[in-house]
């Protein structure tokens, strides 16, 4: 272990006669609430169920804030395994995937592993967060790792790494216009597909109480209704955008006198400013039911 002034010790590992150091676990209060088929379907992916078996590579889609990273991380943690979570973006390059040379304050060269490669050497779980933002360049420097030979290589280090055996890898992608195509090499590898649609009321229901137990009932419900009308249409509103409009609303209406928080054409008023806010005036339309909240 590294000494780190700033209090975090840094982990370092000696590959082939080459130090790296390694990232840290992200810790989050993360608890997956909704369908319990899709979190089946995670942990059997990931299952491993002979000595000449290996783990699959699922790939959750859906669109952005249906909890797809929630998902995984969770799984992970069922699992009793720390998470690593990669974020992915247009400009991802391989070394970010991989090792990165960087200079030290000696003026030499020390190698930093990627969240990636920390999950790998030791056995742990990596998510690709919103994988298909990344171009063709930087998958295959992923495809060895993603079949049966769970390898990476490293140019720039001059390393080849095999994944422990306990290593799991998830993906996340979106359903938005940002997005490249996964080349179709890479699209073989990352299967099963697991589809993580909007949840039920109750569930969503759930969710919001879970993210926000400071906001009271009444708002908790009118954006579960205003959420659930939108998704009957296939709007892409989010729990995610239904946990900042409550947000947002709960400051609202906290800021008025006391004698006014209760009122409920305060309440309805305030909370349709917050989705206005939120999501523009188009949502408005799926307010409707919900204003006699």
């Amino acid at each position: 272990m590294a000494h780190d002034p700033s209090g975090v010790q840094e982990t370092r590992i000696t590959i082939q006669g080459i130090e790296l150091a390694l990232a840290c676990p992200d810790e989050l209060p993360m608890r997956w609430i909704g369908a319990t088929d899709v979190m089946e379907q995670l942990l059997a992916a990931w299952l491993v169920i002979d000595k000449k078996d290996v783990p699959l590579n699922p790939r959750l889609i859906g669109k952005p804030g249906v909890g797809k990273t929630t998902l995984a991380y969770a799984g992970a943690k069922m699992l009793h395994r720390d998470v690593y979570i990669f974020q992915c973006t247009m400009d991802t390059r391989p070394e970010d995937l991989l090792i990165t040379p960087v200079v030290d304050k000696t003026g030499g060269i020390r190698y930093v592993a990627s969240s990636l490669v920390t999950a790998m050497v030791k056995g742990q779980v990596c998510i690709l967060d919103e994988g298909n933002r990344m171009g063709e360049k930087s998958w295959a420097s992923l495809a060895p790792l993603l079949d049966s030979r769970r390898y990476i290589e490293s140019i720039v280090a001059g390393l080849k790494i095999s994944a422990h055996p306990n290593f799991r890898i998830a993906v996340t992608t979106n359903e938005d216009a940002s997005t490249f195509e996964i080349p179709e090499y890479i699209y073989s590898r990352l299967q099963p597909q697991i589809f993580i649609d909007f949840p039920e009321p109750q569930e969503e229901r759930k969710i919001l109480a879970e993210n926000l137990p400071f906001v009271d009932d009444a708002i908790l419900d009118y954006v579960v209704g205003f959420l659930q009308r939108a998704h009957l249409r296939d709007e892409k509103y989010t729990v995610r955008d239904g946990i900042n409009i409550a947000r947002y609303a709960a400051k609202r209406i906290h800021g008025l006198p006391k004698g006014a928080r209760g009122k409920d054409a305060n309440r309805a008023s305030l909370l349709r400013q917050a989705i206005v806010m939120t999501l523009g005036d188009d949502a408005l339309a799926y307010t409707a039911s919900t204003d006699d909240a």
